[in-house]
């Protein structure tokens, strides 16, 4: 009888914390490439191919309510151009914008940005700067 009141009672705790939201996290859903951002940090104009005077933009989009740390690494062929992280807060979907800029202008070739959700690498996509 004892266990049966635990079992219950561990039943209608789990019950109460996915009402409140808690223990569902951050979930990974798609990475978004382009030249622009709408408002709500999602890309407006899609592509992969740019040129070395452009703003390169990816969104991470994420499902869920959670906090937790959105980041990304930019790789020009093998070498690291950038690792820039934020922390993020959120209840439903959302998306989390970053971006990269040259003053002088990237160089031609193929470059790859890789997404991470909480320090685990969710998504990776590869794009281009052309003449």
């Amino acid at each position: 009888m004892r266990s049966f009141r635990v079992l219950l009672a561990l039943l209608a705790l789990s019950l109460s914390l996915a009402g409140c939201g808690l223990g569902q996290g951050l979930t990974f859903t798609s990475m978004q490439l382009g030249k622009s951002v709408n408002t709500d940090a999602t890309v407006a104009a899609h592509t992969t191919v740019f040129s070395p005077t452009d703003t390169i933009y990816v969104s991470v989009l994420t499902t869920g309510a959670g906090s937790g740390e959105v980041s990304v690494r930019w790789k020009y062929g093998e070498q690291v151009v950038g690792e820039p992280k934020k922390p993020v807060s959120y209840r439903d979907v959302a998306a989390t914008e970053f971006h990269l800029q040259s003053a002088g202008g990237f160089p031609v070739g193929a470059y790859t940005v890789e997404a991470f959700l909480n320090g685990q690498s969710v998504g990776t996509r590869t794009f281009k700067v052309e003449k």
